[in-house]
């Protein structure tokens, strides 16, 4: 591959030898940890004939799974390490216009000339930065090349988001978010089997609760519970909360020490570069402090109920425009939304929102919060009612998620499951819970079987055994 800008000797194996080192050492260099999604994902790959993509936010290991794969095909189903190739499209060689213009089609037929017709495995990091890359997919897709392509991209790109649709019915997606607080649980514990078994039948309990809409809990801490847990078993799950608390879900941020050094690392990686870079690239956004400062306004509570009003008074910034900046925010996996409750869970709705942040690591990182925040009673309540809905987001079967308010009421999360099924949910993380009628209520007004109160301890409810209470520990544990 020649160009004409000073580049005239560089051939393609010279590029891409850097990035395969497998192809001389016939091993991988990668992390030992492997997410539960590693196995769907691995999976995928094996048996189906799709493309597999990789999305999610920065720093969340997405370039780390595929390593992984790729440890895994040499290892595993022995693979040739030659018939694997990875590259990261962020390589500042592609700023040329004459190795960028003719980069993707000269790889696939290198590729397929060295190995005469073998699969090639390709895994293509931050493919986004390259333009038009879903059109070079789709045509080797369609000629049925013998290629698998896996991909990975940060969904903060809107461009990224369109470019996959074009690809419907040909690509199969894994979009990862932070760890969550199993996940943080099996990471930290991973030598602790008594702790580790405690882990697995809560995912067991929590696999009912989503397919079949039942627990056997009325005797959650008795010893004939289907889920006994001892107290120093319990009491070390506080303690990883605890810590999860502080420091939330980026891998990354967990190997610096320094509070200072975590609190810069994930604000210019989390927050800064997404709104700088990625927003202003992917929708030439020319006004990204406006949009940043609303984003800051939204971290000050999570949780707190949107009024666009409000918020357009206190920013200085239209109505209009903030109402276009929430869907933006949304897209950068920097927050989500809640819904207010409808029985129409299908039909599009205007008007109130909750908003939840994706990580309560950046909320500290942003307002320089230490492990203090642990004897903040009102922040705790807050921080365990955003953890739940972040987990509640991985329900598998539901609808849709929003939560209940009337003139006199209020229940934080309503899982919509279908044919009139709903789930409501309460946040109480407290010592002292003082009052479940809003979930009672709910309960008898539309017909269900059950409801859950998140709470902080074991509490055995004698006033009314539809309601079931589990604690924040436990519960996210199903998830």
């Amino acid at each position: 591959m020649n160009t004409k800008n000073g580049f005239a000797d560089i051939q393609l194996e010279d590029i891409l030898t850097p990035y395969n080192p497998w192809w001389k050492e016939g091993t991988v260099k990668t992390k030992i940890f492997k997410r539960p999604v590693f196995q769907k994902i691995y999976k995928d790959l094996l048996s189906l004939k799709q493309i597999i993509s990789i999305t999610g936010p920065r720093r969340v290991g997405k370039t780390t799974i595929l390593k992984q794969i790729i440890q895994s095909l040499i290892q595993e189903k022995h693979t040739e390490p030659s018939q694997i190739i990875y590259f990261s499209f962020d390589d500042p060689l592609l700023v040329d216009p004459h190795i960028h213009e003719r980069f993707f089609d000269d790889l696939i037929k290198w590729a397929d000339v060295k190995h005469r017709n073998k699969i090639v495995y390709f895994f293509f990091d931050e493919i986004q930065r390259f333009e038009r890359w879903e059109l070079y997919l789709k045509k080797y897709y369609d000629l049925e090349f013998p290629v698998r392509f896996v991909i990975s991209g940060s969904a903060s790109s809107p461009i990224f988001r369109k470019s996959r649709e074009s690809l419907l019915g040909r690509i199969k997606d894994n979009h990862l978010m932070p760890f969550s607080f199993k996940e943080f649980v099996y990471f930290n514990k991973a030598n602790d089997p008594e702790l580790l078994d405690v882990v697995n039948k809560a995912h067991n309990i929590g696999y009912k609760l989503q397919r079949e809409m039942v627990i056997d809990w009325l005797k959650g801490k008795s010893d004939d519970s289907p889920l006994h847990i001892s107290n120093h078993v319990f009491e070390e799950l506080e303690r990883l909360l605890n810590d999860y608390f502080v420091e939330g879900g980026f891998p990354e941020a967990w190997e610096i020490k320094d509070i200072v050094a975590k609190q810069e690392y994930l604000f210019d990686n989390q927050v800064q570069k997404v709104i700088f870079e990625d927003l202003v690239i992917a929708t030439e956004f020319r006004k990204p402090e406006k949009i940043k400062n609303y984003y800051l306004s939204l971290i000050e509570q999570p949780g707190q109920e949107i009024n666009v009003e409000k918020s357009s008074q206190k920013i200085g910034i239209s109505r209009a425009m903030l109402e276009k900046y929430l869907p933006l925010l949304e897209m950068t996996d920097l927050v989500k939304t809640l819904p207010r409750f409808s029985k129409r869970p299908l039909k599009y709705r205007r008007g109130s929102v909750k908003c939840y942040l994706v990580d309560l690591a950046l909320r500290n990182a942003i307002l320089k919060l230490t492990d203090s925040i642990l004897s903040d009673s009102t922040i705790m309540g807050l921080y365990a009612e955003n953890l739940v809905f972040n987990a509640l987001r991985q329900f598998e079967g539901a609808i849709e998620l929003s939560y209940f308010k009337d003139a006199k009421r209020e229940i934080d999360f309503i899982v919509h499951l279908g044919g009139k099924r709903y789930l409501p949910i309460e946040v109480k993380y407290r010592d002292n819970i003082d009052d479940i009628a809003p979930i009672k209520y709910f309960l008898e007004k539309y017909n269900q079987n059950f409801g859950i109160v998140v709470t902080k301890k074991f509490i055995q409810n004698q006033e009314d055994n539809r309601v079931l209470f589990i604690p924040l520990a436990v519960f996210l544990l199903f998830f």
